[in-house]
C-alpha cells in the first residue's frame, strides 16, 4: 500500500497544477474582456466629447478651429485617432470655456467622464499586460485568441475653468 500514496500525492499535484492553470487561463480571459469592455466606454467618451465640443463650436465666439478639430475628431480612422483627440484636448484648452454656459458645461462634464473612461482603460491595459507577460502564459499561449491591449495615449482631457468665473 504504500504505492498507493504516491499515486494519491500524485494525483493530487495534477489536480492543483490544472486548477491553477485554469484558473490562469480565465483571468487573462477576464482581464481581456474588461480591456475590450473599457475600450468601448473609452471610445463613446471619445465621440460623446467631440460631439459636445462640435455643437459649442458653433457659436462663433469660441472660433472655427474648435469645431474643425472636433469634426476631425469624430471623423478619425483609427490610427489618427490619438492625434485628432490631442488636437481637440488643445483646443478646448485654448478655448477658455465658461462653466456658466450650458453647452461649455456640457464639454467640461464630458471631459471628466473621459478622464475617468481613460484612466479605466490605462489600468486594465495594464494589468492585462501584465497577466499576459507571465512566463507561463507565454509559454502555454493562453492570450492567443485576443489580440494584445494598447494603451489609448492622450492628454489628460481634463479641463480647466477660468478662475474668475464661479463654478455652478
Amino acid at each position: 500500500m504504500p504505492g498507493m500514496w504516491w499515486v494519491v500525492g500524485g494525483t493530487l499535484v495534477v489536480a492543483l497544477v490544472t486548477a491553477y492553470l485554469v484558473w490562469t487561463a480565465n483571468r487573462v480571459d477576464r482581464l481581456q474582456t474588461r480591456v475590450s469592455s473599457a475600450a468601448r466606454a473609452l471610445d463613446a467618451h471619445l465621440v460623446r466629447r467631440a460631439a459636445a465640443a462640435a455643437v459649442l463650436a458653433e457659436d462663433q465666439r469660441y472660433g472655427v478651429e474648435l469645431y474643425a478639430a472636433a469634426r476631425i475628431a469624430l471623423d478619425a480612422a483609427p490610427d489618427e485617432r490619438e492625434a485628432a483627440e490631442n488636437d481637440l484636448t488643445r483646443q478646448l484648452r485654448a478655448a477658455q470655456l465658461d462653466p456658466g454656459d450650458p453647452a461649455a458645461e456640457a464639454v467640461i462634464a464630458a471631459s471628466r467622464r473621459l478622464a475617468l473612461a481613460r484612466q479605466v482603460h490605462t489600468d486594465l491595459v495594464r494589468d492585462a499586460l501584465s497577466a499576459r507577460r507571465r512566463p507561463l502564459v507565454r509559454l502555454l499561449r493562453m492570450g492567443r485568441r485576443h489580440e494584445w491591449p494598447r494603451y489609448f495615449d492622450v492628454d489628460d482631457p481634463t479641463l480647466p475653468v477660468r478662475p474668475d468665473l464661479p463654478v455652478a
